[in-house]
């Protein structure tokens, strides 16, 4: 329960965590182009700065940029000023640039562990949330607040699904088109939203035959996120097929369909409390509404990547889901309280909780690993002679402790 004073974390998971090992697989089109970029700009960082540091101050510009992207488009109607859809291009853009270095940088300084897998991933959460959110008002869905609904609870669903496979097999696996791609098809949507709005062009209303621009860059999106996950080896097929424990199960030793519970209750209360609502409550505030559940979205996604790297039992109870079920019950009792005033309640408890959550896990290994989450050990020595560190102008790096792991799409 929130703010609780036992631990999140038990003694022997903290064990598990300490000798988790990293393994993925990545078959993406473009990240062996991006590659050469990425291997470059991580020269540019200090050695001094923190893996967990370059992956926040990303998510921190990702977040801003979105934010500002809905203070203008509070209904996801309205037309966006062109240097806000431009400023969420180069925020994704920078925020895919930092999450693919911090990795290189902790293999750089010597500083991997579990901790930055479990932070990074933990990020990437929450900005999966903020963008999709953002790409939604950057083409005015919420013209059409049903599509808008299927996109971020899609999003939101897609990423879950990708870590409940994780969690069965123990390999995190990347396909032929997945997170790079999509991170740039999300740019590219972006720089167009801008494009239109500084010309005063009219691109994603446009009709072409039954459906507007925006209908079919949303169920081009969904159909691709469907296809990765139901094609023959996908991740539905691994999930059933691909167990890691005993008998198929998961690397936790329980049921493959154990996560399903969680998700369950976040994507079909979101869907029923939206369309039973007498106060229109998901049509009134659709941005409130979709940030609300993608933030216990990624609660629940957070839960379950920290129960694989600990190989523990999913929990089917979670203080996040107090808010649709709150919102649920007013409604049953013909909303006896403002739909409103309960969004906003909802809003704050799960926000608070998520806060509460991450960090206390994240303090608990900290503990446990006695690393920091921002700083890693570095020395600075002064050269001597007129050896290579003399003439190059490189300072020495010295050993520390472990603080840092992120190997994240097998980039090296």
């Amino acid at each position: 329960m929130i703010l609780q004073d036992t631990n999140i974390l038990t003694e022997r998971e903290l064990k598990k965590l300490k000798d988790h090992q990293y393994s993925s697989s990545c078959s993406s089109l473009l990240d062996p182009l991006m590659q050469k970029y990425w291997n470059w700009f991580v020269t540019l960082v200090p050695l001094w700065v923190a893996p967990n540091l370059i992956t926040i101050v990303g998510l921190a510009i990702n977040i801003s940029t979105s934010l500002v992207l809905v203070w203008y488009c509070p209904t996801a109607t309205e037309r966006a000023p062109w240097w806000t859809t431009f400023s969420c291009a180069l925020g994704l853009f920078i925020y895919q640039t930092l999450d693919a270095i911090d990795g290189k940088q902790a293999r750089r300084t010597k500083t991997s562990s579990p901790l930055g897998e479990l932070f990074d991933h933990g990020c990437d959460s929450l900005s999966t949330v903020f963008v999709s959110v953002a790409s939604a008002c950057a083409v005015r869905l919420g013209l059409y607040p049903g599509w808008m609904l299927f996109q971020c609870l899609c999003a939101s669903t897609l990423f879950y699904c990708a870590h409940w496979q994780t969690y069965v097999s123990g390999t995190l696996t990347f396909g032929t088109i997945d997170v790079t791609e999509g991170q740039i098809v999300v740019m590219l949507v972006m720089l167009t939203s801008s494009v239109e709005s500084f010309f005063n062009l009219d691109i994603w209303t446009s009709s072409l035959y039954f459906f507007s621009l925006n209908q079919l860059s949303t169920l081009f999106g969904g159909l691709c996120g469907l296809y990765s996950m139901f094609k023959t080896d996908g991740t539905i097929d691994k999930i059933f097929t691909g167990g890691a424990g005993k008998n198929g199960a998961t690397v936790a030793g329980t049921s493959v369909l154990s996560p399903a519970s969680p998700l369950f209750l976040l994507v079909v209360p979101a869907c029923v409390i939206a369309y039973k609502s007498d106060q229109n409550i998901y049509h009134s505030h659709p941005i409130m509404y979709v940030l609300l559940f993608g933030l216990i979205a990624a609660k629940i996604t957070n839960r379950l990547v920290v129960a694989h790297m600990c190989k523990g039992e999913i929990s089917h109870r979670d203080a996040a889901m107090v808010a649709p079920l709150l919102l649920i019950i007013n409604q049953y009792f013909n909303t006896f309280l403002p739909e409103t005033f309960l969004l906003y309640i909802s809003m704050i408890w799960v926000t608070v909780d998520l806060i509460w959550y991450c960090s206390k896990v994240c303090l608990e290994i900290c503990n446990y690993l006695d690393v920091s989450l921002f700083t890693i050990p570095y020395t600075l020595t002064q050269p001597t002679g007129n050896g290579a560190n003399s003439q190059n102008g490189n300072p020495a790096q010295s050993g520390g402790p472990v603080t840092r792991g992120r190997k994240k799409h097998s980039r090296n």
